[in-house]
C-alpha cells in the first residue's frame, strides 16, 4: 500500500500523523517505509530519529554549450519554455536554476553543440528507525525547484508492505509529484476557517488527480463545526478525529511521538490504519 499524507496548509499535524502511523504499523508486524518528501523543510527525522546509513546526491540535467560548434541557429531558445537557454549573437546564455532538464535543447541542436551536463540540487539520506525504512530528501539552500528531489525520494522507496509519503504542504507542483501514483491520499486538516479553506483546495487537487482520499481532523475539539459539515456535504469520509491534547503538544516539543508516550493514542492510530486498509481494499476492487 502506498499512502500519501497531505495538508492544504502547514501546521495541521501532517508529519505527526505520518510518523505515528509509521511506528504503529511497524510494531504491528508490517514492513514499513517512510518517505519525507517535504524536501524544503523535512522534519520527520526529528521524531523517528533514524540511523542514517547512506547519503546520495540528487542531480538534474542541464545543457552544456560548445560555442565552437554553435552556428547561431537559435533552435535551443525556441524550444525552451522556461528561458533557461538564450542564444545571443555571439554567445549562448544558460540559466541552470531555470532549467527543468527536459533535454529538448540538445535534441534539436543541429550541430551537436549542446550536450547534457549535471548539477546537484539536493541529497537523500537513507536509514532505519527501528523497523521503519526512512528516506529523507534535502533541497539545497537557494534552489527554486524541489520536484526533482521529491522524485528522487520516491524512486528510492523500499519494497515494503506499507509506504507512507509525508508530502509538502499546499497544492503546488511538489505536492502533486509526491502524491501521484498513490493508492490513497490522507488529508490532514484542522477545524478552523484557514484549515477549511486550504482543505477545499487539497480536495480539488486530489479529485483532479482522480485519487481516492479521506480526511483526518486534527485538534478536532477546537474551532467550529464547518469542516465536518463540509465533509458531510461533499460526502468525504472523516477517518479519524484527533483531539487537541496538551500532552501531545508537550511530547511534540520534546521530539517524541504520541503513540510512544500516551498509550491511548496507539489505539487511535491502530484504528486509522484499519480504516485506511478497508478503503484501499474496497477501491482496489
Amino acid at each position: 500500500m502506498k499512502i500519501a499524507i497531505c495538508s492544504g496548509k502547514g501546521g495541521t499535524g501532517k508529519t505527526t500523523v505520518a510518523t505515528n502511523l509509521a511506528v504503529t504499523a511497524s510494531r504491528a508486524g508490517r514492513s514499513v517505509g517512510y518517505l519525507d518528501c517535504d524536501v524544503e523543510e523535512p522534519n520527520g527525522a526529528l521524531f523517528l530519529k533514524p540511523r542514517v546509513t547512506e547519503t546520495r546526491p540528487v542531480n538534474v540535467s542541464i545543457p552544456k554549450v560548445d560555442l565552437d560548434k554553435c552556428n547561431g541557429c537559435g533552435q535551443c531558445g525556441k524550444i525552451c519554455q522556461y528561458s533557461a537557454i538564450v542564444p545571443m549573437e555571439k554567445d549562448v546564455l544558460v540559466f541552470p536554476e531555470l532549467c527543468h532538464g527536459c533535454g529538448g535543447c540538445w535534441l534539436v541542436c543541429p550541430t551537436g553543440a549542446i550536450t547534457e551536463s549535471h548539477r546537484q540540487t539536493g541529497q537523500l539520506e537513507l536509514g532505519m528507525a527501528g523497523n521503519v525504512h526512512c528516506v529523507q530528501g534535502l533541497l539545497n539552500i537557494g534552489e527554486a525547484m524541489s520536484p526533482p528531489v521529491v522524485a528522487a525520494v520516491k524512486n528510492t522507496a523500499p519494497n515494503v508492505d506499507l509506504l507512507l509519503i509525508d508530502s509538502p504542504p499546499g497544492t503546488s507542483c511538489p505536492v502533486i509529484e509526491s502524491v501521484r501514483d498513490s493508492d490513497f491520499v490522507l488529508l490532514v486538516t484542522e477545524p478552523t476557517p484557514f484549515g477549511l479553506n486550504d482543505l477545499k483546495l487539497a480536495v480539488e487537487m486530489v479529485r483532479a488527480l482522480k485519487l481516492p482520499f479521506g480526511v483526518v481532523i486534527n485538534r478536532a475539539d477546537v474551532g467550529d463545526g464547518e469542516t465536518k459539515r463540509y465533509c458531510q456535504y461533499q460526502r468525504i469520509e472523516v477517518l479519524a478525529e484527533i483531539p487537541d491534547d496538551r500532552q501531545v503538544a508537550e511530547a511534540y516539543s520534546r521530539g517524541e511521538m504520541a503513540c510512544d508516550v500516551i498509550p491511548r493514542y496507539r489505539d487511535v492510530y491502530d484504528n486509522l490504519l484499519t480504516e485506511l486498509e478497508k478503503r484501499i481494499t474496497a477501491h482496489a476492487r
